[in-house]
């Protein structure tokens, strides 16, 4: 009898076991036969996050397209190898001497990394007060009422180069292709404002740049469109100030913004903290300038911190912020090699996953963001980084925070009804015909799952994309 009943109940097991997985299945090849997908290439992975069984895969060990899930391999890498606590630090001082209360030299801002100084996603952080006001009353407070010298910017902490070299002509010279360099400010971004005639295809207007920009020539060629949506682009090499804005706005529009990427954000900083400055009575004899300083000749008077490292991947992963991504990168090589260079942090990157037991013949990163469309990197990877941090890295709390829930973030498209907060965090990738995710989904039996899907050259729309993905992940929280 009791063999009977064990008999009966593996059989009950397996029998719901089956139907579980014949549900993702099914959901899986009713995805793969829309005619959308006819042509695409489609991986995935879904695996029990304990004991890596996995429970459907497809083409998973093919190289793809990950668009922004590349993220997760920057983000996780900089939890492990600077810490969740670390913190970047931009230093105000000065070259010479103080006499009387004048400094006979420069006042210098010696640019670290921090990839959010100003940043809008942190207010409370940088202007309560305005951090520039604080360093106008530091520099008061050091006993300086004149400058005669110059305001100098060090950004030599990082190489020159701004923009990968594989980010495309369409995204650089917009908010989410905007450079990176030692000395960050407001995002690097400027929000264009433009008012559209009541006619379709006719010429624009630019009522304001915010902030504005000094020494950018605007050439304006966007038009009115029955269109109810941003089409415009902005175009502009990385050390070039022209900038071309192509495309369309809606019409009949009294105010419609756009975001433009900022070339120069160490000159933003200068002409900024010389305003406030010389509202609060300190004036500068000389000239701005961005050049390499010797630090033994340096006087610090104060230092701004940035928020955590956690902090900042929250946003980053949340909100798909490119910028704080490439910073990464770069901060990682600055700490490991003593400057920050794309090349040696992609390169530091990959070994620690190396050394981690990932198979990195699976990863090709050209970037830390995900932009460029040269990255590549397999399902099974990212499924095999998920797995490590969740067993092993002492940072998973902070990285899975930063994954965004249904409903907020990049993934404000899935209905937060349906995956509650704690149970589906999965970050997104997404470009022209591409849509991939990642992450973790907690099943309503309580059983832990990884997840990596990735959708390249599909021939569709995202919207009925993203609605046959939700059905694949309704199915996993039946599990």
């Amino acid at each position: 009898m009791k063999v009977r009943l064990l008999y009966i109940a593996v059989f009950l097991f397996v029998g719901k076991l089956l139907t579980a997985q014949t549900g993702i299945e099914n959901s899986i090849l009713n995805m793969l036969a829309q005619p959308e997908l006819k042509n695409a290439q489609v991986g995935l992975q879904i695996m029990e996050a304990d004991n890596n069984v996995v429970v459907f895969e497809r083409n998973s060990e093919k190289l793809m397209i990950p668009a922004s899930v590349l993220k997760l391999v920057t983000s996780a890498a900089a939890l492990e190898i600077l810490g969740a606590g670390y913190r970047f630090e931009t230093r105000l001082g000065y070259t010479g001497k103080i006499e009387n209360g004048i400094l006979k030299g420069d006042l210098v801002v010696i640019g670290g990394g921090d990839p959010a100084l100003g940043s809008e996603y942190f207010l409370n952080h940088y202007f309560a007060p305005h951090f520039l006001e604080s360093w106008t009353r530091s520099i008061r407070g050091a006993g300086i009422k004149k400058v005669e010298g110059r305001l100098v910017v060090d950004n030599s902490l990082y190489d020159s180069e701004r923009i990968p070299p594989t980010w495309i002509w369409e995204d650089i010279g917009n908010y989410y292709g905007a450079g990176s360099g030692a000395l960050s400010l407001y995002d690097n971004l400027s929000r264009i404002t433009f008012r559209s005639p009541p006619l379709a295809d006719a010429p624009t207007t630019i009522l304001s740049i915010n902030p504005e920009l000094k020494g950018i020539l605007w050439t304006n060629q966007v038009l009115s469109s029955d269109i109810p949506r941003d089409r415009a682009y902005v175009f502009g090499s990385p050390f070039d100030y022209n900038r071309i804005i192509r495309g369309t706005i809606p019409k009949n529009r009294r105010m419609f913004t756009i975001k433009a990427s900022n070339p120069n954000p160490e000159n933003l900083l200068m002409e900024e903290l010389l305003r406030v400055m010389a509202s609060s009575g300190i004036l500068i004899t000389g000239n701005m300038v961005i050049e390499n300083i010797d630090i033994q000749q340096f006087h610090q008077i104060t230092a701004i911190e940035s928020p955590s490292l956690a902090e900042i991947i929250k946003v980053l992963n949340q909100e798909s912020v490119n910028l704080f991504a490439e910073h990464l990168v770069k901060q990682i090589a600055a700490e490991l090699t003593g400057i920050g260079h794309r090349e040696a942090g992609l390169k530091i990157i990959a070994e620690f996953w190396e050394s981690k037991g990932l198979d990195t013949s699976q990863l090709f990163m050209e970037d830390g963001s995900g932009l460029s469309h040269f990255n590549a990197v397999t399902p099974f990877f990212i499924s095999s980084l998920l797995s490590y941090m969740k067993k092993s890295s002492p940072g998973f709390g902070s990285f899975y925070e930063s994954l965004p829930a249904a409903g907020k973030g990049t993934l404000n498209v899935f209905d937060a009804r349906l995956f509650s907060e704690n149970t589906f965090r999965l970050k997104s990738g997404s470009m022209k015909r591409v849509r991939c995710y990642a992450g973790y989904i907690t099943s309503n039996s309580g059983k832990n799952y990884v997840v990596s899907v990735f959708v390249n050259h599909f021939s569709g729309t995202h919207a009925k994309l993203i609605s046959e993905l939700e059905k694949v992940f309704s199915e996993i929280k039946k599990l």
